[in-house]
């Protein structure tokens, strides 16, 4: 049998990403956010493919991804955010609901998203996560979006 296996592939030249990120836990998601733009740079994404929008939290990132995926003017959006912890039951709230949220969009639109809305007992474990969330988050939706393009 032979099987047609179609190879990850990392190259951002040509894409259009969107990009949505949450300013709750300002210091966590700027480092999400920096290390995804670098690694969309790294990819060949060019600066001017790359749109991002802010919002105030979690719950607001997929309502924007949604009028986002709407344009159908980007290849694959990126979620990036944080959700650290608190004393109350709004933490897996807002971590439930953005995540189905982000999930939704995807399924509804048919475009990738790279959901890097991080989900922490700490402020500390958000920053050692922070980076490599963020670059995990660029790699994904350029991986993903290259892939769909191979389907269609």
């Amino acid at each position: 049998m032979t099987i047609n296996a179609i190879a990850p592939n990392l190259n951002g030249a040509g894409l259009k990403i969107g990009v949505v990120m949450s300013r709750f836990n300002t210091p966590v998601c700027e480092g999400l956010r920096d290390a995804c733009l670098a690694e969309l740079k790294a990819l060949g994404v060019a600066e001017q493919d790359v749109w991002l929008g802010t919002v105030a939290g979690a719950l607001e990132i997929p309502l924007v991804l949604q009028k986002l995926a709407h344009t159908k003017r980007f290849d694959a959006l990126i979620a990036l955010g944080a959700v650290i912890r608190g004393e109350t039951y709004h933490f897996e709230l807002v971590s439930n609901e953005s995540g189905a949220g982000v999930t939704r969009i995807a399924l509804d639109h048919g475009i990738p998203v790279a959901n890097a809305i991080l989900t922490t007992e700490t402020d500390e474990q958000a920053e050692v996560r922070m980076t490599e969330k963020g670059r995990d988050a660029a790699r994904v939706a350029v991986e993903t979006a290259n892939l769909l393009k191979v389907i269609r």
